[in-house]
Formats: C-alpha cells, structure tokens, sequence
C-alpha cells in the first residue's frame, strides 16, 4: 500500500472515530425522551437521616461521584442483593454486616465511576479502608457503615480518593440534600430518580423518600442497580427484611433492559423510626406506600434504559401457574427480536409468538391471544379477522405500550416492564471504558 492509500485509511478511520465519540457524546448528555417531565421530584425529609455528595475524580473529573448518608442510632437496615456468582467486594460485605445492632448508628457511602468489583484482595482492602475512614469520623461502629460502588469492572478502585474526602461529606451533610446524592450515583444514566410518599397512620403521619441509579445491566436477579429507601417509620429489623424481600418481587425483580445481571448492585432501606409510628405485620398502608415508592423507582431504570426509546409493559395471563407466566412474560421482555421490533415502531406480532414459544413454559397454539394495547392482533392460533395492519402501526408510535398475551390455558398472571433495543445502546456500552 503506497503513502497517499495509508494517509488516506488512516483519515477515514479518524473521521470513523470522530463520529463515533460525538455520537456517544451527544447520546450520553441527552436525557431519555422517557424521563419525568417535570424533573426530579420534590422528596419528603426523612427524620434520622442526612445526606451529603462531593467530587472526588473516582474516574472523571469534575463530577459528583461520592455521596454519604448518615442514619441516626435506632435505625434498622433491611437489604437485598445481586446473586450474581462474581459479585464486588462492597455487596459482599454488606451482606455480612445486615442484622447488626441498630441501636448503634448507620451511614452508607457510595462511589461512581468503579464499580470495585473482580479485583480480587485489593478489593477488600479498599472497602475497609474506606468504612474504617467513614467510621472514625461520623462516630458510626464499621460493622453498621454499608458501602456500595458501581461503574467499570477489573480495575482497582482508587480508594485514597474516596477516603480523602470522608470529612468533608461529613461536615456538609444536610437532611435535604437527597437530590445532590442521588446525582453522585449515576453512570450511564441520564437523570437522577427519585420516588416518596406521605401516608396518614392514625394521627401521625409516615415518610418514605427513595433514590437509584440504574439504566443497563438490568435484569431481574435482585439488585440489578444501586437503590437507597429511607423512612421515618419504627420497624423492626427482621419485620423491614421480610417486608423488603415481598416487595422486590413484585417491583425490582419485573423489570429488565438487558438481561444482564450486574456484579455490584444493591437495595437497602433504613427505616429510622424518627415518626415514633410503629409498623406491624398488618400496617398494609406502609406497605403499599413502601410498594408504590419502589415501583415509582422501578419502572424510572426502565424508562432510562440504555438509548431507551419506548416503555413497554408485558402483561400475560391465561397460564397454568404464575410462574409460567413471568417466564413467558420475561422471554417477550428479553427478547432482541421483540424490543428492535418495538424500537423500529413495526408491529410485528409474530416476533411475541415466537418468544412464547421458546420459553419453555407451557403454551398452546390455538388457545393464544395477543394484543397490543387495546387491539386484539391475533386469537386462536392465527391473525384476528378484524385485525388491520395500519393500527398496529398507529399504536407502535407511542411512547408508553402495551404487550397482553392471554395463553388460555389457567390463571396464571404475571406483568413486567421493559424497554426497546436501539443503536444508542450500542453506542453507550461500546464507548462505556473510553
């Protein structure tokens, strides 16, 4: 190849990489067309907890990228996990640390950027370098300071940084600064979320204000994202785990982007008991209010999924049991054929069909029905009569859809969220090291 062809490749490949690095650019300071309109929300203060964030250049500079929130003594912490077989460092030891002593103290710490996770011993040294440090300054025993890291996988977290700036997040904490902490949090996402509710028990009233992070590695292997819950309801521990652990199933465990399950992630709620309301095993308000706030987050990591375009409710009844239905509900959910189809507006009901048949849960043919929203597509085994193809199309152009598979077989119901697959998140996760 002569000098003017090699000069010649080497400018088509630039201008290739130019295009790339804008494109991603563009894509990772756009919010997603499906965030909440009027941005993040106005948050009950919680009673027992304050919140603080700072930069401290864990991988980029000029960046919110460390939070801390200090929980006050009596507060219980229930929790709940990736079961990921390789996962970090800071999700291994909170594991081992839940069901300490509230009496004591609590503080979770949270860093961006490094996700401390595969990196093997030096992995445990930084997480107890950075609890110790939190420790020794808020008064918090280490066995109740819970930390947690998301970001890039296999490189050593640059943990001095963190630690260096444990003072001051402690001396700028506020109990209203739930929004600055919940932008510390972020990766690939492209708006801080934020969920609470107010609810009346007897004369008092209950508080229950939450935060996440999440937008890809999302699939239901509880926790697939970084997700923090306060209250200011009294609850005993083992009461707030058993709570917790319902209610994870029917909210964060429903929804997927990707189907990937990540290494780092975590739920906990700390209930701080500042309200002097006692919950019971029958408070069901609490725990409505407490479903709706996670919920509210759940289907928030949906709606930022990565290049996100389009939110896509599964709705499947008709099945033998509940749980043949979440796995057919899961199949259409997961299915690149299905959420493409969804991304390219085509109302390609076939692409459904197709994933109810590979799930492996029972199904028949002929009993089968599919909708999408209020347009009955096909019934019976074949096209519906009254079906016409222009309103499928019509109906694939909103932003919010849904997908309702009745399988005619028993009473089995089951409904997850999803989002469709774009060329934005390709771009996102072919650039997320650079």
């Amino acid at each position: 190849m002569g000098k003017k062809a090699r000069i010649k490749k080497l400018k088509r490949k630039l201008a290739k990489l130019k295009a790339r690095l804008k494109a991603a650019e563009t894509h990772r300071h756009s919010v997603s067309p499906l965030a909440p309109k009027d941005g993040f929300p106005h948050l009950p203060v919680i009673g027992g907890v304050r919140f603080s964030a700072v930069q401290a250049g864990v991988r980029y500079p000029g960046r919110v990228d460390v939070m801390l929130a200090e929980l006050d003594p009596g507060t219980a912490v229930a929790g709940v996990f990736t079961r990921s077989a390789t996962r970090s460092a800071p999700v291994l030891d909170c594991q081992a640390k839940l069901g300490s002593d509230p009496a004591a103290g609590a503080a979770f710490i949270v860093n961006s950027g490094n996700s401390n996770a595969f990196t093997g011993a030096s992995g445990e040294r930084a997480v107890a370098a950075i609890t110790e440090a939190v420790a020794k300054i808020s008064g918090v025993p280490e066995n109740r300071v819970y930390s947690a890291s998301t970001g890039v996988i296999g490189e050593p977290l640059p943990y001095e940084r963190i630690t260096a700036k444990i003072e001051e997040l402690h001396g700028t904490m506020a109990p209203d600064a739930i929004e600055l902490a919940a932008r510390a949090i972020l990766t690939t996402d492209t708006y801080a979320k934020g969920a609470g509710a107010e609810i009346k028990v007897g004369d008092n009233t209950v508080r229950i204000a939450g935060i996440a992070k999440g937008s890809g590695m999302i699939a239901p292997d509880m926790a697939t994202m970084l997700v923090y819950i306060f209250t200011d309801a009294k609850v005993e521990q083992a009461l707030l785990q058993r709570i917790l652990a319902q209610l994870v199933d029917e909210t964060f465990n429903n929804i997927t982007v990707d189907s990937d399950t990540s290494t780092s992630d975590s739920l906990l709620l700390a209930a701080t008991g500042a309200s002097g309301v006692e919950i019971t095993e029958n408070s069901t308000a609490f725990r409505d209010a407490l479903k709706g706030v996670m919920l509210d987050l759940a289907h928030q990591v949906v709606r930022d999924g990565e290049g996100a375009t389009k939110f896509v409710e599964i709705h499947v009844t008709g099945a033998l049991s509940d749980k043949d239905a979440r796995t057919h509900a899961m199949a259409i959910a997961n299915s690149p054929l299905v959420k493409t189809a969804v991304a390219g507006e085509d109302p390609n009901w076939g692409r459904v069909v197709m994933a109810i048949g590979k799930s492996g849960a029972a199904a028949d043919r002929d009993r089968l029905s599919i909708h999408f929203g209020d347009i009955l597509v096909a019934s019976q085994g074949w096209v519906s009569p009254a079906y016409r193809e222009d309103e499928g199309a019509a109906y694939m152009k909103n932003d919010d859809l849904l997908i309702a598979v009745d399988l005619g077989l028993g009473a089995g119901a089951a409904t997850v969220w999803t989002c469709d697959l774009t060329h934005g998140y390709i771009q996102i996760n072919a650039d997320y090291r650079s």
